[in-house]
């Protein structure tokens, strides 16, 4: 007769019991795990706006930031354009055509106005054009930052007359 005390259980048995623990704590964790849904609402319901309000503040900034430059960088291109050309005319029409090509986006630069001083041009002594651009930032789609119209940036530019070259007066 075979003792049935001491024949050793088989191992799947002991994988088995393994398994029923795990399947037992498994449903504590998903108990607790479950209970979390309403603080994550809450916590996003909370946190949404603020993201969605920084992103706002970081666009309006950009925006100022892009609007200095396009307009700094249109002043300086078109004295130079202006600096190129042999007669007042030119060069004023040269100036505003670099910058009617450079001030096209509304957001950036808002109502751009360009002013062009070619009253050095002929000089005798260090002959000169400047530039004066002015615009300012768009506040088109950032209502709900409630951010007040800014000041327009204003930025001169000059740029050297070639004396050697021919001019027509």
């Amino acid at each position: 007769m075979i003792d049935v005390d001491h024949i050793d259980a088989h191992p799947l048995d002991a994988r088995a019991r393994r398994g029923r623990r795990a399947q037992q704590s498994g449903s504590t964790a998903r108990r607790w795990r479950g209970t979390s849904g309403a603080s994550d609402a809450l916590g996003l319901a909370l946190i949404a706006p603020a993201a969605i309000g920084l992103a706002l503040v970081i666009l309006f900034l950009s925006r100022q930031v892009d609007s200095r430059a396009t307009a700094q960088s249109a002043a300086e291109a078109a004295a130079q354009a202006a600096a190129q050309e042999r007669s007042p005319a030119a060069a004023v029409a040269a100036a505003r055509s670099v910058t009617d090509a450079m001030l096209i986006d509304d957001t950036t630069c808002d109502n751009p106005s360009v002013r062009v001083d070619v009253s050095a041009f002929a000089a005798p002594v260090e002959p000169f054009v400047s530039v004066e651009v002015s615009c300012s930032t768009s506040l088109a789609g950032l209502e709900p930052i409630g951010a007040s119209a800014p000041a327009a940036h204003t930025y001169v530019a000059y740029a050297t007359v070639d004396p050697l070259r021919g001019v027509r007066p």
